[in-house]
């Protein structure tokens, strides 16, 4: 990656970690309802990969979305007033965290039922090659969702029609609170797909620069219409499965050890700093990236809330 790549990739990351924090501050002080399930230590993962994305592929995945919505251009306060069931909202303030689209960004939602988005993606892959562009269908699903029947019923559909789908699998190591260990007789998640010819490929996603590699060379398999990739990225999330997960099922050294050796931001930043970009620079991002995510929690604070007659709207399409 050149410096400008790693800059970009940098920005996005601390602002996904940002902006991650902010929201769970939020939902501590009782304005974000509901689930919130937290993207922090996971970011190179959707930033390596939307690096090789082009306009008009199709990004769609499960309920830890907010890193995918802000990797794919949407608007933080957009996002921040959703997730606080405002109307400045994506979804008006009906949507919450888990259910936020943007069809002019190509982000076909979080899904809250696990696994779900895997079924949707493919059909979304499908679309393309009927309309017979080279757009590209990523599908976002964990560990946790890895070894359900519809999963694997939709690698048989996209290998058998040789759909353009780039299936993702965030490897966190914990589905909800269950080690992959104990919950997967597979061990080499990234080979589920040979059965059906899939090929897989396994990366560090830690490391934004091997999962942008990575990256490009499975998104050039869909493009030229050799049909799906799936691509294992390990990843680690720092937080609970979501926000009223206390973690108990970890040790804190294992986080800290993470944390301290792993970091995907401090990674990029010690690269950054190694080809000589001066700190002051960073600096400077970082407190642009401070500003957007203030920006975004104050204007999903004061945003007001939807009036009562949403309830009855986006609940029917005239044909």
């Amino acid at each position: 990656m050149t410096e400008a790549d790693l800059k970009e990739a940098y920005y996005q990351m601390v602002l996904i970690r940002r902006f991650e924090e902010r929201a769970g501050q939020l939902y501590g002080m009782g304005l974000i309802g509901g689930f919130c399930h937290l993207y922090i230590g996971q970011e190179a993962v959707v930033v390596g990969i939307q690096m090789e994305l082009k306009q008009g592929d199709k990004i769609i995945t499960s309920y830890r979305d907010h890193g995918q919505m802000l990797a794919a251009g949407m608007d933080p306060r957009g996002v921040m007033a959703e997730l606080t069931g405002r109307e400045g909202g994506y979804s008006h303030g009906k949507g919450g965290s888990m259910h936020m689209f943007s069809s002019e960004k190509h982000f076909y939602g979080g899904h809250g039922i696990v696994g779900a988005q895997v079924s949707l993606g493919i059909g979304l892959a499908f679309a393309n090659k009927y309309r017979g562009t080279d757009e590209v269908s990523v599908t976002y699903y964990g560990e946790g969702a890895s070894n359900q029947g519809q999963v694997y019923e939709s690698f048989n559909l996209a290998a058998l029609h040789r759909l353009p789908c780039l299936f993702v699998l965030e490897n966190n190591r914990y589905g909800m609170g269950t080690s992959v260990e104990r919950a997967s007789a597979s061990k080499e998640l990234w080979r589920n797909g040979e059965p059906w010819g899939i090929p897989g490929m396994h990366v560090d996603g830690m490391d934004v620069e091997a999962v942008r590699a990575a990256a490009a060379e499975a998104v050039a398999h869909c493009r030229a219409g050799r049909g799906p990739v799936l691509l294992e990225v390990d990843t680690y999330r720092y937080r609970g499965h979501s926000m009223s997960d206390p973690a108990k099922y970890r040790q804190r050294s294992e986080v800290d050890e993470v944390r301290r050796n792993h970091d995907p931001i401090d990674r990029v930043r010690r690269e950054l700093l190694e080809r000589g970009v001066a700190e002051s620079e960073l600096k400077s991002m970082d407190d642009k990236v401070k500003a957007v995510v203030l920006d975004a929690a104050e204007f999903a604070q004061t945003s007001p809330e939807p009036d009562p007659s949403e309830l009855w709207t986006d609940i029917l399409v005239e044909s």
